[in-house]
């Protein structure tokens, strides 16, 4: 009789229904902070990589040439890599600009900035393409050959940027979906822009991995 009872009590039981999390956040953020830490942790494990490899090797590839743009026949370093930092940097701002927005509940200006920040990430993977195209078609450059120095390089290249593109152009299509949730009312409906923060913290994320990889890959 006593199980019996036991039983049902235990039965009976509310689950978790997806409220407040024990760390006093929703579990929608809980997750993303969760996912941005493992995914912070792959990242750091390609750099740390990537550093150890090339501090067993003599003598680096110069990334300021391989890099360099071409203008009236001068050569710039690493332009084309500032102006995609530039252009990702900026798309930090307007993403704080839509969560901002999305606080006071001004729905047009969340779309607003929601989609000028996957115009600048669009255009920051329009970039990296160029930057691809160039250096695989003209210098020929593979994961396991290149041209310029050791042949890490072109793995290191390609893992690095081409993951981190992969973030981009991910968190553009996510961008999508939650501006069109604006749009459509959802969150008006809902009471709540969380999922605008929440998005906001991918997107910050990605642009600070970039900044890691800026740093490491291309300055030194």
């Amino acid at each position: 009789m006593v199980a019996e009872v036991t039983v049902q009590q235990v039965e009976q039981k509310p689950s978790w229904g997806g409220g407040i999390s024990p760390f006093g956040v929703s579990w929608q953020k809980l997750m993303m902070w969760i996912f941005i830490l493992s995914d912070a942790f792959i990242f750091g494990s390609f750099l740390i990589s990537y550093a150890t490899s090339r501090a067993s090797v003599g003598k680096w590839v110069d990334t300021g040439k391989v890099f360099a743009l071409h203008i009236a026949g001068s050569e710039i370093p690493l332009l084309l890599i500032a102006i995609m930092t530039f252009i990702l940097v900026s798309s930090s701002g307007t993403m704080a600009l839509a969560v901002a927005n999305a606080y006071e509940r001004r729905k047009k200006e969340t779309v607003r900035y929601l989609f000028l920040t996957m115009l600048l990430g669009l255009t920051f993977v329009g970039c990296q393409a160029y930057e691809w195209t160039h250096l695989i078609v003209d210098y020929g450059v593979r994961p396991w050959w290149n041209p310029f120095g050791p042949p890490q390089f072109g793995a290191y290249f390609f893992t690095l940027t081409g993951f981190h593109g992969m973030h981009v152009l991910s968190g553009v299509i996510y961008l999508g979906i939650i501006a069109r949730q604006v749009a459509k009312g959802v969150y008006d409906r809902r009471g709540s822009y969380a999922n605008v923060e929440i998005a906001g913290l991918y997107w910050h994320f990605v642009d600070l991995i970039w900044v890691f990889i800026f740093t490491m890959f291309y300055l030194f």
